[in-house]
C-alpha cells in the first residue's frame, strides 16, 4: 500500500506550515521501528485538524498504520535474502569508481569472485538507491533543525512578560514558599534540544544562597539548560520563584523606572489589587447605605484592603521607586534616562534595563546569561559588587574570567552530558581540575602498565608446564580488574587565523588628531597612535570619552576635524563591533553566510574555513538562529578572517563565545 503523506496531510489540514508537512513526512519514512510514530504524528497533528476534522485525522492514522506494517514486512523479508556471490571478477584498479552503497553493503561473499560472468548490475536502480540513501540523510538533517528551530520559534511566540512571568511563577509562590527549603535537589534530570540530548541523568543541586557560575564549551547547552529551568521543564518545586535574564525587553512608550517596576509583577498586581478595593470601598461609602447587606460588604472589602497592605508592606513596595532607581543609576542610567521611553534606547540599553528588572524582582533563582557582555567597565563593576551581597540563589552564565572570580562561590563545570561542582571562584575551579585532571592522567597511565605487565606475564608463561598455574592466576587478576577509561582530553580552544602577506610599516598611525561631532563639541584633542604588525594596544576610558569614535577614526568610517591619519595603501581592517552578532541572518546557514558575502569558493573551501574557527561538521549547515551565542561569535569571526585582514578592532567585543578565547586571541 503506496500512500503520500505529505499530500494527505495537505489535505486534512490545508493551512499546515510546509516545512511542519516536510518533516511529518520525513519523520514517517525514516523513524527507527521501535518509535511510537503513529502518537508522535497524532500530537503534532491534533491541535492544526481541530474543528472538524477529527475523523479525517483517524482515517489518516490508520492509513499511516498499515503503511507502516507492510513496510516493516516488507524490509523484514529482505534482511532474510541470502548471501550474494560476486558474478565478475572486482578489478581493484577501479576501485575508487566504486558505488559508496556497494561499499556499506553487507552479506557479500567474495569467495566465488572469479566466476566471470557478465555483471548484472543495473546502474539506474543503483543511481535510484543511492538518491533514496541521500534524501533520507536530507531529510534527517531537516528534522533535527525543524526540532532545534521549534524552540527558537517558542520563543518568539512567546507571551506578555507578565503573563510568562505568572505562567512560572504563581502569585501564591512567594508566601507558599515560607518556612519551606529553597535548595534545589534533582539527582537525575534529561534535557534534550531537539534530537540532541544535552543532559543525561545529570544531577543538578543548588543550595541557596549559593551564587554558582556555569562554564562550558561552545554549543555544550548551558543557555538551553537555563531556559529548561526557567519554563520550569525540569521540576524545580513550585514554590521557588524564578528569573531567567537572556533577551533585551521590548521598547514601548513606558519610561524605564516604569519598566523596573512594573517587573514585579507581584507588587503591581497588588497594587492594582488595592486600588480597585478603595474605588469600591469609595463608591460604598458615597452610596451611604446603612443596611446589613452594606455593613457587611465594607467589612469584606476593608479585611481584604487589610490583607493587600500587609502583602505589599512584607516585600517594602512603598520603597519601590527609589530602589528601581538605584539599581539603574548603578547600572549606567542617567536620572534624565530613567525617564526616557524604553522605545528610545539602542538594544544593548534594553539588556542593561532587563538586568535591572530582574534584580528588582528578587527571585529565589536569578538565572543571568552573559552578562557582563551588554555593559561598560562601571556598570560591571557596579554589578559584581551588587551580586556578592545578592540574598538568594544566583546562576549565571558567563565566559568572563575575572567576573566569576569576583561573584562566584561555586562553580558548575557543564560536560558530557552530567554536571560537576566545584567549590570556589574560577581560579579556584581551574587550580583544582588542573590537578584532578592531572592525577586521573597519573592513574590511568599507572593502571595500564599494571595491566600491561600482567599481560606480558600471561603471554610469556601461559603454555609454559611449570609456570602455567601462575598465568592462570594473572588471568584472573586480569579478568576482575574494572573496565578502564581513559581520562577526559583537557578542553583546549583550536583558533586559526590564516596568514597575510607582510607589509612594510608603518600600518596605521593618527598624528595630533582631534575630532567632535560638532566643531563646539571636541571629543578628541591631540591623540598620537602608531600601530604596528606586532601592535597588542587596549583603549580604555569612562563611557562618552570617545572610544568608539576613535575606533572609527582608525577604519576612516569618520574623518578628523584636525590632524593626519596614514594608512599603508594595502592595508585590510577587520572590525568586530558592539553589535556585531546581530548583522548575521538568523534563517541562513554558516556555509550560506561566508557563500553569500565571499562567493566563488566551493562549499568544502567554506566548511574548512569554518573548521578552523571550530564551527565543523552539520553545525555549518545549520541555522544560525539555532547556534549558541559562542558559535555565532565564531561565525562572526570566521567572516571577518575571510578578508585576510592585518588589524583586527574590536569595539566592546565582550565575547560570548569561550572562556578561552581571550587567550587565544592575546597569543595571535
Amino acid at each position: 500500500m503506496d500512500i503520500d503523506v505529505a499530500e494527505e496531510i495537505r489535505e486534512l489540514v490545508p493551512k499546515a506550515e510546509e516545512v511542519l508537512v516536510e518533516y511529518l513526512a520525513g519523520y514517517i519514512e525514516d523513524a527507527d521501528e521501535d518509535e511510537d510514530i503513529v502518537a508522535v504524528t497524532r500530537s503534532f497533528l491534533e491541535s492544526p485538524a481541530e474543528g472538524g476534522h477529527e475523523a479525517g485525522l483517524e482515517k489518516l492514522l490508520t492509513k499511516i498504520e498499515h503503511y507502516l506494517e507492510e513496510k516493516r514486512d516488507a524490509d523484514g523479508k529482505a534482511r532474510q535474502q541470502k548471501l550474494t556471490r560476486l558474478d565478475k571478477v572486482v578489478d581493484m584498479s577501479q576501485a575508487a569508481a566504486m558505488s559508496s552503497t556497494i561499499a556499506m553493503s553487507e552479506g557479500v561473499d567474495l569467495s566465488s569472485i572469479n566466476k566471470g560472468k557478465a555483471s548484472r548490475v543495473d546502474l539506474k536502480k543503483l543511481e535510484k538507491a543511492e538518491a533514496k540513501l541521500k534524501a533520507k540523510i536530507e531529510k534527517r538533517s531537516r528534522r533535527d533543525l525543524y526540532e532545534g528551530s521549534k524552540l527558537i520559534d517558542m520563543q518568539k511566540k512567546q507571551q506578555s512578560y507578565e503573563e510568562m512571568f505568572l505562567k512560572v511563577n504563581s502569585l501564591e509562590a512567594r508566601t507558599a514558599g515560607k518556612g519551606k527549603s529553597k535548595d534545589i535537589h534533582l539527582p537525575a534530570i534529561d534535557v534534550t534540544f531537539g534530537s540532541n540530548r544535552i543532559l543525561q541523568s545529570a544531577s543538578l543541586t543548588l543550595a541557596y544562597g549559593r551564587r554558582y557560575g556555569l562554564i562550558g564549551r561552545n554549543g555544550v547547552g548551558k543557555s538551553t539548560l537555563l531556559r529548561h529551568i526557567a519554563l520550569r521543564e525540569v521540576p524545580v518545586p513550585a514554590h521557588i520563584t524564578i528569573l531567567f535574564v537572556e533577551q533585551e525587553i521590548v521598547g514601548d512608550d513606558t519610561t524605564a523606572l516604569e519598566s523596573v517596576l512594573k517587573a514585579d509583577v507581584w507588587r503591581d498586581r497588588l497594587l492594582k489589587e488595592e486600588k480597585s478595593l478603595n474605588e469600591r470601598l469609595l463608591k460604598l461609602e458615597e452610596a451611604g447605605g446603612d443596611d446589613r447587606a452594606a455593613d457587611e460588604a465594607k467589612e469584606e472589602l476593608s479585611t481584604q484592603l487589610a490583607d493587600v497592605h500587609a502583602r505589599l508592606a512584607e516585600m517594602e513596595a512603598e520603597s519601590g521607586p527609589a530602589r528601581a532607581a538605584s539599581l539603574l543609576a548603578g547600572l549606567g542610567f542617567s536620572e534624565s534616562d530613567q525617564h526616557r521611553a524604553t522605545r528610545t534606547f539602542s538594544g544593548g540599553w534594553r539588556m542593561r534595563l532587563a538586568l535591572a528588572r530582574a534584580l528588582f524582582v528578587k527571585p529565589d533563582l536569578l538565572m543571568l546569561d552573559e552578562p557582563s557582555n551588554h555593559i561598560d567597565l562601571n556598570a560591571l563593576a557596579w554589578l559584581e559588587d551588587y551580586l556578592q551581597t545578592w540574598p538568594s540563589t544566583l546562576l549565571v552564565v558567563s565566559h568572563d574570567r575575572a567576573f566569576l572570580d569576583a561573584v562566584a562561590t561555586d562553580i558548575v563545570h557543564q560536560h558530557s552530558s552530567r554536571l560537576d561542582y566545584y567549590k570556589g571562584n574560577f581560579t579556584q575551579f581551574y587550580a583544582t581540575k588542573t590537578e584532578r585532571d592531572r592525577n586521573a592522567r597519573k592513574e590511568y597511565e599507572t593502571q595500564m602498565t599494571y595491566r600491561a605487565h600482567l599481560q606480558a606475564f600471561i603471554d610469556r608463561w601461559r603454555y609454559n608446564a611449570n609456570r602455567a598455574a601462575q598465568a592462570q592466576s594473572k588471568i584472573k587478576i586480569l579478568e576482575k580488574l574494572p573496565e578502564l577509561e581513559p581520562p577526559e582530553e583537557e578542553e583546549t580552544e583550536k583558533f586559526k587565523f590564516p596568514e597575510t602577506e607582510k607589509i612594510s610599516p608603518p600600518l596605521l598611525q593618527l598624528s595630533e588628531v582631534s575630532f567632535g561631532y560638532t566643531p563646539e563639541n571636541i571629543i578628541l584633542r591631540g591623540v598620537n597612535i602608531d600601530i604596528g604588525l606586532d601592535s597588542r594596544i587596549a583603549v580604555v576610558g569612562p563611557n562618552g570619552a570617545g572610544k568608539s569614535t576613535m575606533i572609527k577614526l582608525l577604519t576612516g568610517e569618520l574623518n578628523p576635524f584636525g590632524g593626519q591619519v596614514n594608512r599603508n595603501g594595502r592595508l585590510r581592517i577587520a572590525y568586530f563591533g558592539q553589535h556585531h552578532l546581530e548583522t548575521l541572518n538568523p534563517t541562513m546557514s554558516p556555509v550560506a553566510c561566508l557563500a553569500s558575502r565571499f562567493p566563488g569558493k566551493s562549499e568544502q573551501e567554506y566548511r574548512q574555513h569554518l573548521g578552523a574557527f571550530g564551527i565543523t561538521g552539520l553545525t555549518g549547515l545549520q541555522t544560525i538562529g539555532t547556534l549558541s551565542g559562542g558559535q555565532k561569535s565564531r561565525v562572526a569571526f570566521s567572516i571577518l578572517s575571510m578578508q585576510r585582514p592585518h588589524l583586527l578592532l574590536l569595539d566592546e567585543a565582550s565575547f560570548d563565545s569561550s572562556i578561552y578565547l581571550p587567550t587565544i586571541l592575546i597569543s595571535r
